[in-house]
């Protein structure tokens, strides 16, 4: 019989810098919350300060988990030492498996305005540490969404929904359900999780 999970922990994220000097905030991989496995890292950045973002995340070597950067504002350009190259847009994702190794950038596609997003570190499987390095990228049109009749709207990165929408991603190793989910004003959604998996919700705007 299916049950609610509880909410057993709330952090509010500490302010951090990565890259060149990118301010951000940090939800998995702070003191608060050092490791939610599989999530090693959360940073959500939100700044219309070119002095913030311009500084990017010049290139830097990954190696044993996957990164997935969702952009809800703004614009950056991913390239790797693999060959892969491409522009992230708003409400558009991309899932790069760093496996053995591998090295590559993420930089600013702007000089100004607002860049918003996220950034999540999903750790692999002993199995597949030493696996090849995979790049997945997608445009906002690409990703579903499935629009319910109280007016939620969900974008479905990655999992599938309980209403049965699969999200763009497929992946081999770990299998992550990752949504953006719109909810109108005392709305409510369900959706299933397996017994075993870990969960967390970060509220992008108003209160749950």
């Amino acid at each position: 019989m299916a049950s609610i999970r509880q909410v057993v922990a709330t952090t509010p994220g500490v302010p951090a810098t990565d890259g060149d000097g990118v301010r951000m905030t940090r939800i998995i991989g702070s003191p608060q919350l050092n490791v939610l496995d599989p999530f090693l890292l959360l940073d959500a950045f939100e700044s219309d300060r070119p002095e913030d973002y311009i500084g990017g995340f010049p290139s830097h070597p990954h190696r044993g988990f996957e990164t997935v950067t969702y952009l809800l504002a703004g614009r950056m350009r991913h390239r790797d030492n693999a060959g892969n190259e491409g522009v992230i847009e708003p409400g558009g994702v991309q899932w790069m498996t760093a496996g053995r190794g591998i090295v590559h950038s993420e930089m600013p596609e702007q000089e100004n305005g607002l860049l918003m997003g996220f950034q999540l570190w999903v750790n692999l499987p002993a199995r597949a540490k030493m696996t090849e390095p995979g790049y997945q990228e997608y445009p906002p049109a690409d990703v579903p969404l499935e629009t319910r009749t109280d007016g939620t709207e969900v974008r479905v990165i990655a999992g599938t929904t309980g209403e049965g929408t699969s999200g763009i991603i497929r992946n081999d190793y770990v299998n992550p359900t990752y949504l953006d989910v719109k909810l109108p004003a005392g709305s409510i959604l369900e959706q299933p999780l397996a017994a075993g998996d870990n969960a967390f919700v970060f509220t992008i705007e108003g209160s749950l």
